[in-house]
C-alpha cells in the first residue's frame, strides 16, 4: 500500500515480552533504522494512528520497538499487521545515484530510442538486484541496473530512460 506523500518502511509483525514491546518486519537498510524515524503513522485497513517510538533495538535479525502508550502484550498484540509510514521528511536524503522507492514509483518509463513503456508501478528486491516492475500496454519486469539498463532517472521530469527492448 502506498500512500500519497508518505513512505512504507514496515509493518508490525508480532509482539516481543510481555511489557508492550512489538516486533517489526523493517523494510529500512539497516533494519534497526526505522527506529530512528519517529513518530509512526501507523495505518490498517481505513484507521490510522500516530504513536512515538519509545525504546528499540534490533533483536537477532529482529527489529524489536517500545511504543509510547503501548504497555502490555494485548495492546502490543492488537497492532499486529499495521503498516509503518513516516514522512519523506523524515528519512535522510538520498545521496548521488541513490534513490528511495518510493521516489520512483510512478515515473515514466521510455527507451533510449523514446519507446514509452509505461509507469513504475512498484519495485522487487530480488537478492541478486532489485527489479522495476512497469505497467503500460503490458507488465515488464526492468533489472534496476544503473548505468547499464537504468541509463538516467530525472525525479524532476519524472522519468526513467532504460537501455530496453520494448518487445522484452
Amino acid at each position: 500500500m502506498q500512500s500519497i506523500g508518505l513512505v512504507n518502511v514496515g509493518e508490525i509483525s508480532g509482539v516481543f515480552g510481555v511489557k508492550g514491546w512489538v516486533k517489526v518486519f523493517s523494510f529500512t537498510e539497516t533494519r534497526e533504522n526505522i527506529l530512528n524515524y519517529s513518530p509512526w503513522l501507523l495505518k490498517k485497513n481505513s484507521e490510522t494512528k500516530s504513536l512515538n517510538v519509545t525504546d528499540g533495538i534490533l533483536q537477532g535479525k529482529t527489529v524489536i520497538a517500545q511504543l509510547d502508550g503501548i504497555d502490555d502484550r494485548g495492546q502490543a498484540a492488537s497492532l499486529i499487521g499495521w503498516e509503518i509510514f513516516v514522512t519523506p521528511g523524515q528519512l535522510p536524503k538520498a545521496k548521488q545515484d541513490e534513490y528511495y522507492w518510493s521516489d520512483l514509483i510512478g515515473l515514466t518509463v521510455e527507451t533510449t530510442a523514446g519507446v514509452q513503456l509505461g509507469l513504475i508501478d512498484n519495485l522487487l528486491e530480488t537478492g541478486a538486484n532489485d527489479v522495476v516492475i512497469v505497467k503500460g500496454d503490458r507488465e515488464r519486469a526492468i533489472p534496476f541496473l544503473q548505468g547499464k539498463i537504468i541509463i538516467n532517472i530525472d525525479l524532476q521530469v519524472g522519468t526513467m530512460i532504460v537501455d530496453w527492448d520494448p518487445d522484452f
